[in-house]
C-alpha cells in the first residue's frame, strides 16, 4: 500500500514561471522505494512512495494513469532505474532520465520527498533535458556486447594468473613468446596439463612463427614442476576454456540480434576488402563487417584507425539512428571530446574537456591511438598533432575527427574516401605559405619562391 509523506508547503510550484509541461510526474528513485510526485493538482496526496517491487511500480503507472501524467522524469541513480524506465515506457509514458549532478536540490534540507517536488518542479517548466537513450533492439545488443567485454576481461585476469603459475615454476615460457594463448602456447600448455615435462619434445610444439629458436623454447620449459602449482595450472586452463565457450555462445547471440537489424542489403560486388589481412584478435567468428555493413548501410571500417570491434562498439552504444543529436556539434559534445567553454570575465580559464565514462568515446580514442602508424591523410593529421601538443590530447582532438566522421557517414550515408597522405601534406604546405606571405604582407615585404629548392 503506497504511503503518503507529509510534504512542506515551500515546495509548492512557483507561480512565475511559465509552465510548459503541465503533465508530468518525476520519481526519486532508490534501490528499494521509490518517491512519485505529481502535480498538486492532480491529487490530494501528491507525493506518495512505492517499494522497488514489480507490482508496486505497476501500482504507481496506474496511479500515474489516474491523475493524467503523460511524462516522467527520473534521476540517473546506479543501475536501479533501468527496470521503473522499461516498465513505464511500455506502459506508453514519456520518460525522460536526467543527470542527477544537473538537477541538484537547492541548499538547504535534503530529503528524498523534497528531490521529487523538485524534479518535477524542473520539469513542468521545461528546464529538464532527457539523457540519450536508443531503441529497445540497440539497447538489448549493448547490453550484450557489453557483456562479451567482461567476459573477456575476465579470461584477460585468468590469463596473468596463468602466467603467475608459470614464474612460481620458474618456466619462463611467457618471457620468451609473446602471447601464450596463441597457437604455439597452448599446445605447449596442454601438453604440460596433459604429463608431459621434457623440454625438448615440448620445444617441438614451436609455430615456425615464432621468433625464438628450439633451443631457447626448450630452455625456458625446464622449472621446477610443483604438483600444487600444476594443478592451479589445470584449473585455470579449464576456466579459460569455459570463458572461452561462452564468448562462443555470446557471438552466435550477436550474430541472430544482428541479423534481426539488418536494414540494407550488401552491394552486388561485396563489401570492400579491408586493409587488414590478419585475423584481429578477440574478434567474434562470424563475418561481422559484412553484417554491420547491413546494419548501417555503410563501411565505417573504410575509415583509418577504425577496426571491427571499434564499430561495433560505437554502434551498441549509440545505433545508427541519430536524430536526437541536431547538428554534429551536439553529436560530439555529448561525446565529451569537443573543447569545454570555462569563461569568467572574459578570460577563458579552460577549454579542456569534460571528463566523461562514454564508452563510444572511448572506443574512439582507441581507434585514434592507432592512427600513429597509418599512412593516410588522418593519420598525417595525427602525427602533426603529436608535434604540436601532448599526445593525450591529441588523441582526443583525433577521435573528435573521427566522430564527425562517423556522424557524417550514419547521417548522409556517404562512404568515407581517403585523400592519401601526400594531398594532407601539401595542403598543409599551402595553408603554411598563405600564412608567411599575408605575415609578410602585413611586414610590407613580399615572399619569392626559389626557383630550385634544396
Amino acid at each position: 500500500m503506497a504511503k503518503s509523506p507529509k510534504s512542506p508547503k515551500s515546495a509548492q510550484p512557483s507561480k512565475s514561471l511559465l509552465v510548459i509541461d503541465p503533465d508530468c510526474a518525476a520519481i526519486d528513485v532508490g534501490s528499494t522505494r521509490q518517491f512519485a510526485c505529481v502535480p498538486a493538482d492532480r491529487d490530494d496526496q501528491f507525493v506518495r512512495e512505492f517499494a522497488s517491487f514489480t507490482d508496486a511500480i505497476c501500482d504507481m503507472a496506474d496511479w500515474f494513469k489516474r491523475c493524467r501524467i503523460k511524462t516522467v522524469v527520473m534521476e540517473s541513480t546506479g543501475v536501479y532505474w533501468i527496470p521503473i524506465y522499461e516498465i513505464l515506457e511500455s506502459r506508453g509514458f514519456k520518460v525522460h532520465l536526467v543527470n542527477a549532478r544537473h538537477v541538484k536540490y537547492l541548499p538547504g534540507r535534503k530529503s528524498d520527498v523534497l528531490d521529487c517536488q523538485w524534479l518535477q518542479q524542473l520539469m513542468s517548466f521545461g528546464l529538464l533535458r532527457g539523457a540519450f537513450r536508443p531503441n529497445e533492439q540497440i539497447c538489448a545488443l549493448r547490453a550484450l556486447w557489453r557483456h562479451r567485454d567482461m567476459l573477456l576481461s575476465d579470461q584477460g585476469r585468468h590469463v596473468q594468473r596463468m602466467q603467475k603459475v608459470l614464474t612460481q615454476m620458474n618456466v619462463q615460457l611467457h618471457n620468451v613468446i609473446s602471447d601464450i594463448m596463441g597457437h604455439t602456447g597452448q599446445a605447449i600448455l596442454r601438453a604440460i596439463v596433459a604429463g608431459e615435462r621434457d623440454g625438448a619434445t615440448l620445444a617441438k610444439l614451436r609455430d615456425r612463427r615464432i621468433k625464438a629458436d628450439h633451443a631457447t623454447i626448450e630452455r625456458s620449459l625446464q622449472g621446477n614442476w610443483r604438483a600444487e602449482h600444476l594443478f592451479c595450472l589445470k584449473q585455470i586452463l579449464s576456466l579459460v576454456d569455459a570463458i572461452a565457450e561462452q564468448v562462443r555462445l555470446c557471438d552466435q547471440q550477436l550474430m541472430s540480434m544482428l541479423i534481426e537489424l539488418h536494414a540494407h542489403d550488401l552491394p552486388e560486388q561485396g563489401v570492400p576488402k579491408h586493409k587488414r589481412s590478419s585475423k584481429q584478435k578477440n574478434a567474434p567468428a562470424f563475418d561481422m563487417r559484412a553484417s554491420l555493413y547491413q546494419v548501417c548501410g555503410v563501411d565505417l571500417t573504410s575509415i583509418p584507425g577504425v577496426d571491427v570491434n571499434t564499430v561495433a562498439k560505437i554502434l551498441s552504444e549509440i545505433g545508427t539512428d541519430l536524430s536526437r543529436f541536431p547538428t554534429v556539434k551536439h553529436f560530439t559534445s555529448w561525446l565529451s571530446l569537443c573543447p569545454g567553454t570555462k569563461i569568467s570575465g572574459g578570460k577563458v580559464l579552460s577549454s579542456a574537456t569534460k571528463p566523461s565514462a562514454n564508452r563510444a568515446a572511448q572506443a574512439l580514442r582507441l581507434a585514434a591511438g592507432n592512427l600513429r602508424q597509418s599512412q593516410s591523410s588522418l593519420g598525417a593529421y595525427f602525427r602533426r598533432l603529436c608535434a604540436r601538443m601532448d599526445k593525450p590530447k591529441a588523441i582526443t582532438a583525433a577521435a573528435h575527427k573521427l566522430a564527425r566522421l562517423v556522424y557524417m557517414m550514419l547521417t548522409k550515408g556517404q562512404e568515407y574516401t581517403d585523400a592519401g597522405q601526400q594531398y594532407y601534406e601539401e595542403r598543409y604546405r599551402q595553408r603554411v605559405v598563405a600564412n608567411l606571405a599575408r605575415r609578410a604582407k602585413d611586414l610590407g615585404l613580399q615572399l619569392v619562391p626559389v626557383a630550385n629548392p634544396a
